[in-house]
């Protein structure tokens, strides 16, 4: 489990690092922004975990190959971009686009399984709250300081059904973990997640927010 664990984490690293490096060219970031982005997006959700469990240093200082991984990603995309086209959002919403979003959805529900399994891993599970919270922390963390690096509102605030799917991958991983064992749960959690994304994503689906008329809205 802990080999296919690993392949699992470097998949969601690569798919993480991919949508803060395009977003990091989106706001004409410099190479070594991207790549600062890109790393933030693909390791903040574990490292945030890791803090609240005691784990420390991180996972992802004492691994290197996650920010490698990331670095090496954020670089070959700048520029693939950087010398293909001058262009380059024309190529980030007609190409690139539909893989980010696809590669965020796998990335968001391998980290939320991830997320928890290594709360039962720590053997922290007094309750439900605590794994789904962390595994919840896991799969967006990295979203959320990317966009607030970017100067963005976190995306998960406004835009589709994204922590609402974290958060209904991980309770499902965690009611499965102990009695269909860790594998069924992590897999029913992790599709899960991906067919949340997937719908929401093809039917531009959202929670419900408060639409103020404009004379009543405050200045941002």
């Amino acid at each position: 489990m802990d080999n296919l664990v690993f392949i699992l984490e470097l998949i969601g690293t690569i798919a993480f690092s991919l949508s803060g490096t395009l977003t990091g060219i989106q706001k004409k970031m410099d190479l070594l922004g991207v790549i600062i982005l890109g790393a933030v997006t693909a390791t903040g959700g574990g490292i945030l975990r890791d803090i609240l469990l005691g784990t420390l240093p991180p996972k992802a200082f004492i691994n290197g190959i996650y920010i490698l991984v990331s670095s090496i990603v954020s670089v070959a995309v700048f520029f693939y971009i950087y010398f293909r086209i001058k262009g380059y959002r024309k190529i980030i919403h007609a190409d690139f686009l539909p893989i980010s979003l696809i590669a965020d959805a796998i990335g968001l529900g391998i980290f939320t399984v991830v997320g928890v399994k290594a709360v039962f891993d720590a053997d922290m599970v007094l309750n439900y709250f605590i794994p789904v919270l962390l595994g919840t922390i896991t799969g967006v963390g990295g979203g959320v300081f990317r966009d607030i690096l970017a100067g963005d509102k976190p995306y998960i605030f406004v835009r589709h059904i994204y922590a609402s799917a974290a958060i209904v991958g991980a309770l499902i991983s965690t009611v499965l973990w102990i009695p269909c064992g860790q594998n069924i749960a992590a897999i029913v959690g992790f599709f899960t997640v991906l067919i949340i994304r997937i719908v929401a994503i093809k039917f531009n689906l959202n929670l419900p927010k408060v639409d103020l008329p404009e004379e009543n809205k405050t200045n941002e």
